[in-house]
């Protein structure tokens, strides 16, 4: 750490000028004072386009006159003189709306899906330029759609989705046929616990990075990983008020404010913060949340940024295991019905405060520190799961329900410090990340001693079932203590070899140490562990552009997974190395008003842990490096824009993931919960001039293919039971229509139109089906 940090302080030495540079900000608005979008602004060679709100900002400006283009879609194009003789100014642009034939009108102002960067990749990359499948929908599509959970946020895009919903309490995130745990999901570049349902009405846009990103992140998932990034600070003052109502008496008021503390305008603040109220389609089901976000942007002198962000979700709802399955089949009961006890609750808190810092060092390099501190815990006390602890539902529905508590208090810590910059060496030009981070997490897991009879009754008629409803009294078991800690030092350069060829590499080198202390009460004797690994995970890539709206390209590149268990010889196992390749191509045509991607892929961990077999070994700790899963898919991605207003996105996604070589299971067995297809859609279509101005359409459809739940029958268990549960395909279509006038604007949404039927399916212990048809309507102040 003390040579990065050497390096680091004397690339500051050299680069900081102490020139006087100034910073614009501003917003665009039409004739009547609404915000505009996607407006094109330039400044000399400069290029900027206006958020959903219709902000920019130039920063690193010389003191001195300039001269603005103003582009935008539908408007009159505008070349405003702006003196900049003050460290920071505010201007407010209003443009007219150009009568001209909208077939007639030059596309200047829009963004493709390939131009947008995105902030999970550390430093600023067009997709274009990246060897790698992104993904990105932003905060008009949320809108737009109404979008209230991340599943509502996931039917936008293709190759990652929703594989599970245990307890009713999170939804679990997969990607490319496999799971995305919490070192897969972030939250402004920062990990964060994903055992809950994240807030999305305070989220700006939500990324996928898709495939390998071990070598920005360390030990991830091979699927890719997705970053929620929330609304930041603005200087100009405004915000919106909202009330949402849906069915089974879901109400959900939400506030967002914003502005400048100051007359310098030095530093701004933003304020999101929402509560829910809301019952299910479940029976007994509910649930109440509440979410705060503030944040404040601190302008330091010319060159620095101190953002610093906090959040904090309380979220208490029933704790719900669907309706159960019969050996390992689904059961057709209402998907109303609760099986579970009334009392059964799932009681989270999430909290966390991130310092983010900002130091243009000179015009081509940047220093950037992000500090992390998070709190989670959570308290489960519920039914145990239908089929857990062999209590099987049995084939006339007699079901004896046990009881269980655990409840898990997280703390984790993160800092890490990133330098980027551009450079030439001769005529290549080079885009470096170096960086290094460190993280850890203190974990506590308390588990209870469960009732393995609390009472008994029938799945079948569940309502004439004698039902108890007192609160036991449980002792403690256990409690295990984690402490883990992460280290990882990277490098990476995008070299610019001619206009048409690019070639990314870099390495990472990963460290972690993860100890294990299980302290039983009854014994009064705890027992310690540690397990020790390290992995170098390169990446490297080619990108072709013959055309400056194409891109063609490949890349290779390595993850790994920490094991549990040892060796036949005690030893502990090292990590599962995973292998990935990708293929594809980047098209924007008609000036951005098409863009159509293509990505094929192989994802390859050829020494999966399974337990060792040999000598009659049934320890299941005792573990060898034999197994090998196959990952191997197809996803298409498109965008369109037919009309000035309207919208198109679309995409495919074919996956087949599968034990290619295994002791335990059977070569071709598939992965669970991973769909063999998926095809999303959504149109929606704004009128933008005479008396229906304001008026918009929408409609979102997703097709979820076949996949299995679970679990996969074993070849060294005679007569095994464990089976794989076939799950039906499924198609759900979202109808809305709005109306915007001025400042207020109003939603309807139907979702689920034709009232499909499907379950999101953990094992066979958390059956929860899929939401009926539902009604959902927002009204929007804007202030």
């Amino acid at each position: 750490m003390k040579a990065i940090m050497s390096i680091i302080v004397l690339v500051f030495l050299q680069h900081t000028v102490f020139g006087q540079e100034a910073k614009l900000t501003g917003k665009v608005n039409d004739a009547t004072n609404v915000s505009l979008e996607n407006v094109k602004i330039t400044i000399d060679s400069m290029i900027q386009y206006t958020d959903k709100d219709g902000f920019f900002s130039f920063s690193n400006l010389a003191q001195k006159e300039y001269f603005i283009l103003v582009e935008a879609i539908g408007y009159k194009t505008e070349k405003i003189q702006i003196d900049l003789n003050h460290s920071t100014k505010f201007v407010t642009i209003s443009l007219s709306i150009t009568e001209v034939n909208l077939g007639e009108v030059k596309i200047v102002g829009t963004k493709s899906m390939n131009e947008r960067q995105v902030e999970i990749g550390k430093i600023p990359i067009r997709p274009f330029d990246l060897p790698q499948a992104i993904a990105v929908v932003d905060r008009v599509v949320f809108d737009q759609q109404q979008s209230e959970q991340l599943s509502d946020v996931l039917k936008n895009t293709n190759g990652v989705y929703i594989m599970g919903a245990t307890g009713g309490y999170q939804e679990e995130i997969a990607g490319r046929g496999f799971a995305f745990g919490s070192s897969n999901t972030f939250k402004n570049g920062v990990r964060f616990n994903n055992a809950i349902m994240p807030e999305v009405s305070s989220l700006e846009k939500m990324e996928v990075l898709k495939g390998g990103t071990a070598i920005l992140y360390g030990n991830v998932a091979a699927g890719g990983v997705l970053n929620l990034v929330t609304k930041k600070p603005k200087f100009e003052k405004g915000g919106e008020i909202s009330m949402r109502v849906s069915s089974y008496d879901f109400y959900k008021p939400s506030l967002d404010v914003y502005g400048s503390v100051n007359k310098q305008n030095t530093i701004a603040y933003r304020l999101n913060t929402t509560y829910q109220n809301s019952k299910s389609f479940r029976d007994v089901v509910n649930a109440e949340r509440f979410y705060i976000n503030p944040s404040l942007l601190f302008l330091v002198g010319k060159k620095t940024e101190i953002l610093l962000e906090g959040d904090y979700l309380s979220d208490n709802r029933t704790a719900d295991f669907g309706v159960g399955a019969i050996n390992y089949q689904l059961i057709d009961i209402p998907r109303s019905t609760f099986i579970g006890t009334a009392w059964s609750r799932m009681k989270t808190n999430q909290s966390s405060l991130t310092s983010t810092i900002t130091h243009q060092l000179s015009k081509n390099w940047q220093l950037r520190n992000v500090t992390s501190f998070q709190q989670f815990n959570n308290d489960l006390f519920s039914n145990v799961r239908p089929n857990s602890s062999s209590k099987f539902i049995q084939a006339d529905g007699t079901w004896i329900r046990g009881v269980q508590r655990t409840q898990v208090d997280e703390q984790y810590y993160i800092t890490q410090l990133d330098l980027t910059g551009k450079f030439n060496t001769g005529k290549l030009k080079h885009a470096l990340l170096f960086g290094a981070e460190i993280d850890q997490y203190y974990t506590n897991t308390t588990a209870f001693n469960g009732i393995s009879n609390y009472d008994t009754v029938n799945v079948f008629n569940i309502n004439t079932s004698t039902q108890r409803n007192d609160l036991p009294s449980l002792t403690k078991k256990t409690d295990t203590r984690t402490p883990r800690t992460r280290t990882g030092i990277y490098i990476q350069d995008l070299i610019c070899v001619t206009s048409k060829l690019k070639v990314l590499a870099g390495v990472r080198f990963s460290y972690l140490e993860t100890e294990s202390n299980v302290y039983t009460y009854s014994s009064d004797v705890t027992t310690y562990s540690t397990l020790y690994d390290h992995a170098f995970s390169p990446r490297v890539g080619v990108v072709y552009q013959p055309l400056k709206t194409m891109s063609l390209f490949t890349s290779y590149s390595n993850s790994f997974t920490p094991n549990t268990g040892v060796d036949v010889d005690g030893k502990a196992l090292e990590a599962s190395i995973i292998d990935q390749y990708e293929v594809g191509v980047k098209n924007d045509f008609y000036k951005g008003k098409i863009s159509l991607n293509v990505t094929a892929y192989q994802i390859k961990n050829s020494n999966v842990a399974q337990m060792v077999l040999e000598g009659g070994n049934t320890n299941s700790n005792i573990k060898e490096l034999a197994g090998e899963i196959t990952s191997r898919g197809l996803e298409v991605d498109a965008v369109f824009k037919p009309l000035f207003g309207m919208s198109i996105l679309a995409g495919y996604s074919f996956n087949e993931t599968e034990y290619t070589k295994s002791t335990i299971y059977a070569v071709g067995s598939k992965l669970l919960y991973q769909p063999r297809n998926t095809f999303n859609t959504s149109i929606y279509y704004e009128i933008q001039k005479g008396r229906a101005k304001g008026l918009s359409f929408g409609t979102t459809g997703m097709y979820f293919g076949k996949r299995f739940a679970g679990r996969l029958t074993r070849l060294n268990v005679v007569n095994d039971t464990y089976k794989p549960i076939p799950l039906p395909e499924y198609t759900t279509l979202d109808a809305s229509i709005g109306y915007s006038k001025g400042n207020v604007a109003i939603r309807f949404k139907v979702n689920n139109i034709f009232n499909a039927l499907s379950y999101n399916v953990h094992d066979d212990n958390s059956v929860n089906p899929i939401a009926p048809r539902t009604f959902m309507t927002t009204l929007t102040l804007k202030l």
